[in-house]
């Protein structure tokens, strides 16, 4: 795990200056703590902050083939490695290190683009090949890491973090406005655009190339539903996933360092769990984290539940409010971009928590997206069945839905009520302007006019319109999993995930998101994903009697967190402060009464927490990075 960052001249000519490349590392020294290195060669220059986790002594980069016409910079993990190295050892390639690293060096001379067909695990590299004059960037399949760039016409530059791109003058820090609506539409950023303009993310499962001038960016993988029939029964497909976690567990903990576990609670962090104390003697150490106050669901007794019985070294940290509220500066000078997540800030403190112990984490991430563990993919699929049900009396269906929406505690249901006429694209288009969203009417009186006039609404939602295109002619459950793993996976969970715990300088690894465990879920029969009432049915029936029954019935929490209560009450008078404060009003995006509305209503309880915290975020970031 590091950092990595660098720039290319598009003319062949311009010298790169090594003096940038070390500004743009100091910008992400917390990547990589443990040294750093830089390649200089006219036109390119490639930088690396090194978090060493394997072969500590010799895996320093950028690393080079023999005779030195191909150099690369990496972050990640290739959890295949040890059997590439042996398969190019064979084909006489000589390796002088150890590392993963040098894998791919290697690996590219071999097969070129193509090596990437054959990597399992999560990186972002840099491979600069000398002979042909030309720069690969590459990300992971499903976004594990980051990888930003901007192509100013004149150079390219890149990076794992915005901030390494901001240290040279060819990137600015100026406001998308129409990245700023599709965040407020999704509460995310869905697709390669950031909040920045002219910077970009490379998105999952692409690759870059630049040579001879020219920038071209093409996908290489995708995510496919393929029913397999050699499934012919339950515990067929059962006993196969139970030999795949445990396999992929066993490779996502190979490491020169210790090697810790995140603990939620719930079903899927507690299988990672499980798999590891059948692989490993020794002591494994688990973390997790709680909070102050009463009124919502505690994961703690779950998380010390499943410590004990696979006898780990348990730690928890307990966050307070002003605690959660002291580190919203530095949540969002790591993310760069605004955020609709308060987890963040926990995972933040747990993995601080941890780095005193060790230096990589395993999580559950990724589970739900790959099995259907999502209340949401239960719920469409029961209406689903209820409109076919239905039929002719599809319009009274949905007039029942909708006089449930009048009573408070059938809101929830009611909320279902436009998917009946409009179906699921709807939902999907956007999290917060849909039928579904308390946040749809109030967003038209927030913008200011101006604003309006620089914002185009329908082209925030293209990008889940080009998906749903992908898999228009697949079955419901199908879509849904491809949506959530093609834009909040990545842009929401996954990029949380890596600044929250690189800003602590630790590496975090997520087993449910090897490539090959995700094709095996999307083989797998939909009544093996979610069945009726139950999600994640075979991931459930596969650990039942290997994890504490308590976890595996407990009703699905996510990771909860007070945010509603604290908005409401102990952070209410910095929110108001900071949300109506003269600079956010004059940055004119927001009216200030269309802000008043909104806050009010959150103090009435109204399902606004996600809506107001964006902006706070959003807020807080502004000032840093514009203002600043």
């Amino acid at each position: 795990m590091c950092g990595i960052c660098g720039k290319l001249q598009l003319d062949g000519e311009t010298r790169v200056e090594p003096e940038l490349l070390e500004r743009m590392m100091g910008t992400i020294s917390h990547r990589g703590p443990d040294g750093r290195g830089n390649y200089v060669s006219g036109p390119v220059g490639l930088g690396h902050t090194r978090l060493a986790i394997i072969d500590l002594n010799t895996g320093a980069q950028p690393i080079s083939n023999e005779d030195k016409t191909v150099w690369v910079v990496y972050n990640g993990e290739i959890y295949n490695f040890q059997e590439l190295r042996e398969e190019l050892l064979r084909k006489g390639h000589v390796f002088r290190t150890t590392t993963d690293t040098e894998v791919i060096v290697h690996l590219y001379e071999e097969y070129g683009v193509e090596c990437l067909s054959r990597l399992r695990g999560m990186f972002a590299f840099a491979l600069w090949d000398e002979k042909l004059r030309s720069l690969l960037l590459a990300r992971d399949r499903v976004g594990i890491k980051p990888l930003y760039y901007a192509d100013s016409g004149k150079a390219l530059i890149f990076g794992s973090e915005i901030k390494a791109l901001l240290a040279d003058s060819d990137a600015r820090c100026q406001v998308d406005p129409q990245s700023l609506d599709k965040f407020l539409t999704h509460l995310c950023l869905p697709g390669k655009e950031t909040l920045w303009k002219g910077i970009y993310k490379l998105e999952p499962g692409f690759f870059l190339i630049a040579s001879k001038g020219n920038v071209k960016v093409q996908q290489y993988w995708d995510l496919r539903f393929k029913l397999d029939d050699h499934w012919k029964s339950m515990d067929e497909a059962s006993e196969a996933l139970y030999d795949l976690v445990k396999k992929t567990v066993r490779e996502h903990m190979i490491s020169d360092v210790p090697v810790g576990f995140l603990l939620s609670g719930g079903v899927d962090s507690t299988v990672v769990l499980s798999c590891a104390a059948t692989e490993t003697s020794k002591r494994i150490s688990t973390f997790t984290v709680g909070f102050d106050g009463e009124g919502f669901v505690d994961e703690r007794p779950f998380a010390r539940l499943a410590a004990k019985r696979f006898g780990t070294e348990h730690h928890e940290i307990t966050i307070t409010p002003q605690e959660f509220w002291d580190f919203l500066p530095s949540l969002v000078r790591h993310m760069e971009e605004p955020v609709c997540d308060p987890p963040a800030v926990s995972l933040h403190y747990v993995s601080k928590l941890a780095r005193r112990h060790v230096k990589v984490l395993l999580s559950g991430e990724g589970g739900d997206e790959a099995f259907g563990g999502y209340h949401t993919y239960r719920n469409f699929m029961l209406l689903e069945r209820l409109k076919s049900m239905a039929g002719p009396l599809t319009g009274a269906l949905s007039a029942v839905f909708n006089g449930a929406a009048r009573f408070p505690r059938l809101r929830k249901i009611g909320q279902f009520a436009p998917y009946i006429k409009t179906g699921l694209p709807d939902y999907y288009y956007s999290r917060t302007a849909s039928p579904f969203s308390f946040f749809n009417p109030i967003k038209e009186g927030l913008y200011t006019h101006s604003f309006c006039a620089m914002v185009n609404q329908k082209r925030s939602t293209e990008v889940i319109r080009n998906l749903f295109g992908n898999v228009r002619d697949e079955p419901l459950l199908n879509q849904m999993q491809y949506i959530d793993t093609k834009t909040s996976l990545p842009d929401d969970l996954l990029i949380k995930a890596d600044k929250m715990t690189m800003a602590n300088s630790m590496e975090l690894r997520v087993p449910f998101l090897d490539h090959k465990l995700l094709e095996f879920a999307a083989s797998l029969p939909l009544s093996y994903r979610v069945n009726k009432f139950t999600t994640k049915r075979i991931l459930k029936e596969t650990f039942r009697d290997r994890i504490p029954g308590e976890i595996i019935q407990r009703k699905k929490a996510g990771f909860p967190i007070p945010i509603k209560r604290w908005l409401q009450k102990e952070l209410r008078d910095q929110v108001y402060q900071v949300l109506l404060s003269r600079k956010c009003l004059e940055r004119g995006y927001f009216r200030k009464e269309g802000i008043e509305k909104l806050l009010a209503l959150g103090d009435q309880g109204q399902p606004l927490t996600k809506e107001i915290f964006s902006l706070l975020t959003l807020e807080l970031l502004l000032a840093q990075f514009v203002d600043q």
